[in-house]
């Protein structure tokens, strides 16, 4: 019986965003299973508190298989270990992003041999497409729709409402 392959894609998905749904998909094309980790990031200083991050994830994979998602707090290598994945998935949209992304990569490997990154480009639709676009174009009382899940707008709008 042959070992299943297990990719982790790690983020903080503040919101996650139609472009984030894109990688996930292409992933599932390339992995047995797939663990979206919704990273606590407080570094960063998200604007959802991540137990509603990670129930937005969560909304917006419902009917896709082979997909967990699950909180990430520590170190990627930490996670992918403990989570029998051998594989991080990136994605990537613009060449930008790649040395940031390719920097990573090589520290998780140092820290995690064996541990592999795999980059996946997004669609050509969504290479313009960020979270915290997303978060400034709601925050402005812009229509959100055609960048989010619907579960994600629809919480964007509340949140508006809030703030």
């Amino acid at each position: 019986m042959t070992q299943q392959r297990i990719a982790v894609y790690p983020g903080t998905f503040d919101p996650v965003t139609l472009g984030h749904l894109d990688v996930i998909q292409r992933a599932l094309k390339l992995f047995d299973g797939l663990i979206v980790a919704v990273a606590d990031g407080p570094h960063k200083k998200p604007f959802f508190p991540l137990s509603e991050r990670l129930a937005m994830v969560e909304e917006s994979v419902a009917g896709l298989d082979r997909i967990t998602v699950k909180p990430l707090k520590g170190l990627l290598v930490d996670f992918a270990r403990e989570n029998q994945a051998q594989v991080v998935v990136r994605g990537l949209r613009a060449v930008s992003d790649f040395e940031d992304e390719f920097q990573m990569a090589t520290v998780n490997r140092r820290l995690g041999p064996g541990l592999e990154t795999v980059f996946v480009m997004t669609s050509e639709k969504f290479f313009y497409l960020s979270s915290s676009v997303v978060r400034e174009l709601a925050f402005l009382g812009g229509n959100v729709g055609d960048f989010v899940p619907a579960p994600v707008a629809e919480r964007l709008k509340n949140r508006r409402k809030q703030v």
